[in-house]
């Protein structure tokens, strides 16, 4: 029994957390063991995701297999491309240069800014009145 390649990425943005896994196949996509369009609804979520995929033309060649927690679905969408890019790194190492050349090696740093004490939010602030 011959042992398939497997090919891991770990991406992150926001509080979302991906771990990717990519086998060589149909290019059948699954996350957290639903089907791509069940678990992303948005066309736009689907586009951002498949991007690693559609620049190094390998959209057809690989399975992918996505366990995502944490944060909203468009940090998660990011979390997954991230780790898809990641893991194509390691399927070929040529590939970084039209990876890196479109920002899809890099971690999006943008967090979520922490609600101050004595305000409303971040940044907004309660009504002030006069009297």
């Amino acid at each position: 029994m011959e042992a398939q390649a497997k090919y891991l990425g770990i991406g992150r943005r926001k509080e979302s957390r991906a771990r990717v896994s990519l086998m060589p196949g149909s290019g059948q996509i699954l996350i957290n063991k639903r089907a791509l369009d069940d678990y992303f609804p948005r066309e736009t979520l689907r586009m951002v995701l498949k991007e690693p995929l559609d620049i190094t033309q390998t959209a057809g060649k690989f399975d992918v297999v996505a366990l995502v927690d944490g944060g909203g679905i468009s940090g998660q969408a990011g979390a997954v491309r991230l780790g898809i890019a990641r893991a194509l790194l390691k399927v070929d190492s040529n590939f970084r240069p039209a990876l890196r050349g479109r920002g899809l090696l890099t971690r999006d740093p943008r967090m979520r800014e922490r609600k101050k004490y004595g305000q409303k939010g971040a940044r907004k602030r309660f009504q002030w009145t006069k009297r």
